[in-house]
């Protein structure tokens, strides 16, 4: 048998895990709205400000890595530490970890991924730039293409290099999401509870 995940280095488990992109499925939307059940029982003790679909495949249309991306926003004054132990008694591992922001992922296995993968996002209220990004790639399906040409292109040469891969489509992420705050002003600004 080979090493846990745990014992995996950062690059090794770039390489067992690889980017992957593949057209739009429906089945992510399907999938999101499960886990957001699934997430506003298990929180329910708690405050949470709004669970959303975000990242790629939330973006109607454009092809993504099947890796379901959830962002869940808290109230400025809760613990995030009673949110991270709730969601890692789920089944969520806890992957990073910085001033505000937790990040979780589920369906990473040690025979590679599982049928269903997430990754969540644990943040205060208000740090929510993916969803202004989000729908503004929703509102403009030529831009929206241009971001799948930029990350196919970018696919093969970052394939075991997160990072990489990343750091690349961050101008194109800037830029779109800079533009999607002036047209959209405040739009997430105001609070809700558990719900999109």
């Amino acid at each position: 048998m080979g090493k846990k995940l745990s014992e995996m280095t950062l690059e090794e488990l770039w390489m067992f895990f690889p980017i992957s992109l593949t057209e739009y499925n429906d089945e992510w939307e399907r999938q999101y709205e499960e886990m957001e059940v699934f997430l506003e029982k298990q929180l329910s003790s708690c405050h949470v400000v709004r669970i959303s679909h975000m990242g790629s495949t939330a973006i109607k249309h454009i092809w993504a890595k099947p890796i379901v991306d959830i962002l869940v926003e808290i109230a400025s004054d809760e613990n995030m530490d009673v949110f991270a132990k709730i969601i890692e008694s789920n089944g969520f591992i806890k992957m990073s970890e910085s001033d505000g922001r937790i990040s979780f992922n589920s369906g990473y296995t040690e025979n590679g991924f599982a049928e269903k993968v997430f990754h969540l996002h644990l943040r205060y209220e208000g740090d929510n730039d993916e969803l202004y990004f989000r729908d503004y790639l929703n509102d403009n399906p030529d831009i929206a293409k241009e971001y799948q040409e930029l990350k196919i292109s970018l696919w093969h040469q970052y394939e075991h290099n997160r990072d990489a891969y990343t750091q690349a489509k961050t101008e194109f992420v800037r830029g779109y999401t800079a533009e999607a705050k002036r047209q959209y002003g405040k739009r997430y600004d105001q609070a809700i509870v558990c719900g999109k």
